[in-house]
Formats: structure tokens, sequence, C-alpha cells
């Protein structure tokens, strides 16, 4: 691993703007590597294999996990995720820093495994803008909007395990918040910054 190559841990519940976000930041950074993670799900509208997830059916992702090739792995909305630890392992060696966007549980393998990546996570500005983000989606029914809220909910009790959290109200603030981490910048954007309080006790309420 390069010395001056860095995994960051990207973090967010569903409809946080997490996808989008990271998006952008790769646009304006082309040495900057993703990783992709694999996925047992079907694809979205829009999604390219190879470039938004590996999509493979669940045996050949049961097939990778037996033989260790994953550097973390979880079940999420009943699909399996997994990002393989050959590729992070290569963006490194070439020194390229790295983004993986996973939830919290793979989030927290990955800060195991690799103590010294730097983890984000990205909260909404609050649980109307995050069931409304959802909605605009138009890929899901009511039932399951409603079932990714409970999630969400949980997802986000575990903003404190991240170094670094981002608030994406505003879209090209967040992004600059978040481009201010990845540049080494991000002194006061840290979990223990007093604003976060009032804003997670209401989303987590």
């Amino acid at each position: 691993m390069s010395a001056s190559a860095k995994l960051f841990v990207i973090t967010a519940p569903s409809g946080a703007g997490k996808t989008s976000l990271v998006r952008a930041l790769m646009a304006h950074d082309s040495m900057l590597a993703h990783s992709v993670s694999y996925t047992t799900r079907a694809p979205r509208s829009g999604e390219i294999a190879g470039k938004d997830y590996h999509f493979v059916a669940k045996p050949e992702f049961e097939r990778m996990l037996a033989a260790g090739a994953f550097l973390e792995h979880a079940e999420v909305f009943d699909n399996h995720y997994g990002t393989a630890r050959a590729q992070i392992d290569a963006f490194l060696a070439a020194g390229r820093s790295t983004i993986l966007e996973i939830d919290w549980q793979g989030a927290r393998q990955v800060r195991t495994a690799m103590p010294a990546c730097i983890s984000v996570f990205i909260l909404p500005p609050s649980r109307a803008a995050l069931e409304h983000r959802l909605e605009a989606r138009g890929t899901d029914s009511a039932e399951v909007i409603a079932r990714r809220l409970r999630d969400a909910k949980a997802d986000m009790a575990h903003w404190e395990e991240a170094g670094f959290v981002v608030v994406n109200d505003d879209f090209e603030r967040a992004l600059a918040d978040l481009q201010a981490v990845v540049g080494g910048r991000g002194a006061g954007l840290g979990r223990d910054r007093p604003e976060l309080t009032p804003l997670v006790a209401a989303l987590l309420a």
C-alpha cells in the first residue's frame, strides 16, 4: 500500500444520497478509485454491471465467500453484498486512494481488517427529507419504503462509529464537505461537533 493512498469508507442509510455524492466526488477527481461491490440483487433501472455493481447469482457469491475473497460482506434487504479484497489491495498498491460505499455492518468489518481506513457517515437533514427521497426514486412500493425507513433509523444509530459526518442538506455543500475529508481538510467535520446532537436526536426519535 502506498503511503499516500488511503481507503475511505462511506456509509449512509438508504435515501441519504450516498451514491449521488460518491458519483460527483469521482467525477471531480480522476485519480480516485471506486470499489465496485458484488451483489446478489437485481440491477435497478440505469445501473450498469461492472460499473455500479458486479451482479452475481447467490451460488457464485457463496462460492467467493467460502474462498475468503471478500474484505467485508453483509446481507441487506434480503440481498447479499461484498467487497473483493483483491480489488482494494490492487488500487492501494498502485497508489490510488479508494472510495468504498457500504453499509455500517461492512464498514465495521473493514475498520477491523484495515484500521487505517477513514470512515465517513452521511446523514439526511431530516426524516421527512429521507422519506421524500425514497419516494422520489419511484422504484419501491409503499411497503418497501416503510421498511426502508425503519431500517434507515436502525442504520443511523451507528453514525458515531465513523470518524467524520457529512449532512446532505444542500448537495453542493455536502459534496464540498466530502471533498474536504478526502483531501485531508476535514478537521471541522468530525463526529463530535455539537450541531450534530439535535439533528441525530430528531432522526432517531
